[in-house]
């Protein structure tokens, strides 16, 4: 059993769904390792992963309107807004979501299915520098 691990650093220009699949993919190739379970880690409380479908961007734009309501910026509700209107609700928006995945990986490749895409979940209106750690657990044939 070998292991492998990298930071994939992912610049955001606001709230939104980022998709990171290539880089994953293409680093998990770069390891030589063809079986065994990838690991990505979002080292943030105000963003997350999520894995969605990657064909229609409609699904996302659905999915970033159905948190707005679920949690809207600025309610009122929250007392934390150290750094302004969408603070607390980023953090619950992440804590709804995860911020771990493991994805297996099959013949050296990701076992995601056909319209299957993973994404970076930021949830902040400004631009963020984040920070996804790379952790692969396998074998090679």
């Amino acid at each position: 059993m070998r292991q492998a691990h990298q930071t994939l650093t992912v610049d955001t220009r606001g709230k939104g769904l980022y998709e990171i699949t290539g880089a994953v993919r293409q680093w998990a190739l770069g390891t030589a390792l063809r079986n065994g379970l990838l690991t990505l880690f979002v080292r943030h409380t105000s963003a997350s992963l999520l894995i969605q479908e990657n064909a229609d961007p409609a699904v996302q734009q659905d999915l970033e309107r159905f948190f707005s309501r679920l949690v809207p910026d600025g309610d009122p509700l929250f007392r934390h807004r150290q750094e302004g209107a969408d603070d607390m609700p980023a953090h619950v928006r992440a804590a709804l979501t995860q911020v771990h995945l493991s994805i297996p990986l099959t013949g050296g490749e990701l076992a995601l299915g056909t319209w299957q895409g993973v994404y970076l979940y930021e949830h902040r209106f400004g631009r963020q520098t984040r920070q996804v750690i790379m952790h692969l657990l396998g074998e090679e044939d």
